[in-house]
């Protein structure tokens, strides 16, 4: 099983799982994809666009149950990111973890990530 991680504020994840389905962030809606990060981008993902973020929560996510609509593509320094372009069943979901935040802004994974 591969996961991937997907970075999001604790009101968005309440509002996917009162809609049962997860739409996407404003990015991911603006971009047309939604945006997921792997194991190895996940924690400069954060520095770089949640740091300070205080109920931020990290969503794994079985990426083979996500079938064709996700796609690897080229971004940050060519690193190849994990895309959705649909919607997220919930049901893919392996587990959500909320890592703490450090004093100096940034989120402490130890123990989240596998």
């Amino acid at each position: 099983m591969t996961l991937i991680y997907k970075l999001l504020p604790e009101s968005l994840w309440r509002e996917a799982q009162a809609a049962g389905v997860f739409s996407g962030a404003g990015v991911d809606l603006a971009d047309g994809f939604i945006h997921f990060s792997t194991r190895a981008q996940v924690e400069e993902t954060a520095a770089r666009y949640f740091r300070g973020v205080a109920d931020l929560l990290l969503v794994a996510v079985e990426a083979e149950r996500l079938g064709a609509a996700l796609r690897y593509e080229p971004s940050r320094g060519g690193d190849l990111f994990p895309h959705l372009y649909g919607p997220l069943a919930l049901d893919a979901v392996a587990g959500v973890d909320a890592p703490p935040l450090r004093a100096d802004g940034s989120h402490d994974f130890s123990g989240l990530l596998p």
